[in-house]
């Protein structure tokens, strides 16, 4: 019993530490002084997002950086999506929809949309934005002097996330929670090693020439977590990668409530573990049931000095991720019994052999 304890005590250290290295020395951008005017294709996968496109598509128009084209793929939409998409296009030239003629075979639907897009887009940088997120500032500027400044083949973003209801201060926060206590995200940016790679696909900037030469989305056009086997596939092939975290230019409400954000992040959760289901369970257990084998064979002071750690890592990874400390706090227990759900939900799914997502099967 005494090595489980001493395991979990170290393990929760290395996990305050790592987060602690992500809130003293993180990935951000900074004001840019760049001076281009390299075409950026802003590239927009939508499906059934009548209530968002609109929404991002007005921050483009009046974003800071003019040179921009936009193009949405309407991936065969039961609502007014297109419509919408069509409004903005008449009254601003640089916005384009194409539209779906069928997702082929091997082809999962939000790969073969962001393929698809990078054949109609002419820019020097392909931009791609999910139809939910917002943006603010002088995203693009600072983002290719991000780009320049690291020479990167691939920048992405972990949004600052926008949660009102329970259900979503009880589900979001935790992905964060797993990648900034395991990953230092410089790591992504400075190490060789494909396993130090992260990505989120709300937010992928490409150099497009790398881009073409690559075709990452028609390589992982089977794969349902087409982000990180890009991210890793870009950095076993020397690609430079740098992923980011609770930027404030870039926002998202992922989901309106706790079933959605149960089914979503069911999707992908395994892939944060290295597609183990076994080392993602045995994580979801050590963290929510570390604290029984502790407070069985240890003294009150060892059991304080546990919930410490764990309240630490939490402040340090809500402050860069641009999260309530407070909230964060609150839903503790919730968010690490949702975490556990999203596992076992996601290991059901694969036995059971599929889920559906906005009406279409992903896997």
């Amino acid at each position: 019993m005494i090595y489980i304890v001493v395991g979990i005590f170290i393990f929760a250290i290395v996990q305050l530490l790592v987060a602690f290295i992500n809130y003293l020395k993180p990935e951000t951008l900074v004001r840019s002084d760049l001076q281009t005017d390299a075409l950026v294709s802003v590239l927009i996968p939508a499906r059934n997002e009548e209530n968002n496109i609109g929404k991002l598509l007005q921050d483009l128009t009046r974003h800071s950086y003019r040179n921009l084209e936009i193009i949405v793929f309407d991936d065969e939409s039961s609502d007014r999506t297109a419509e919408v998409v069509q409004e903005f296009a008449a009254k601003d030239s640089r916005i384009r929809l194409i539209s779906s003629n069928g997702l082929p075979d091997g082809w999962l639907g939000k790969n073969f949309a962001c393929h698809t897009l990078s054949t109609n887009a002419k820019g020097s940088y392909y931009l791609f934005l999910d139809a939910d997120v917002r943006i603010h500032g002088d995203l693009v500027y600072d983002s290719l002097g991000f780009m320049r400044k690291h020479n990167l083949g691939l920048m992405s973003v972990f949004p600052s996330q926008i949660m009102q209801s329970p259900g979503e201060k009880a589900t979001v926060p935790v992905m964060n929670l797993v990648l900034l206590s395991l990953l230092p995200l410089r790591l992504v940016r400075n190490s060789t090693r494909s396993s130090f790679a992260a990505a989120n696909g709300q937010f992928m900037l490409f150099d497009a020439p790398c881009y073409q030469k690559m075709q990452p989305h028609e390589k992982m056009k089977g794969k349902r977590v087409e982000d990180i086997e890009i991210s890793r596939w870009y950095k076993k092939n020397g690609i430079r990668i740098a992923c980011l975290a609770g930027v404030e230019e870039v926002r998202c409400r992922m989901y309106p409530g706790y079933r959605e954000a149960v089914n979503g992040f069911s999707r992908n959760v395994i892939q944060f573990f290295g597609g183990s289901g076994f080392l993602a369970v045995l994580y979801g257990l050590t963290t929510i049931l570390g604290i029984v084998p502790i407070m069985i064979t240890m003294s009150i002071r060892y059991v304080v000095y546990f919930i410490l750690i764990h309240v630490l890592r939490r402040i340090f990874i809500s402050l860069t991720s641009n999260q309530s400390i407070a909230d964060n706090l609150i839903y503790a227990v919730p968010q690490q019994l949702s975490l556990l759900i999203f596992i076992i939900r996601a290991i059901v799914i694969e036995k059971k052999g599929g889920i559906v997502w906005k009406e279409r099967s992903v896997y």
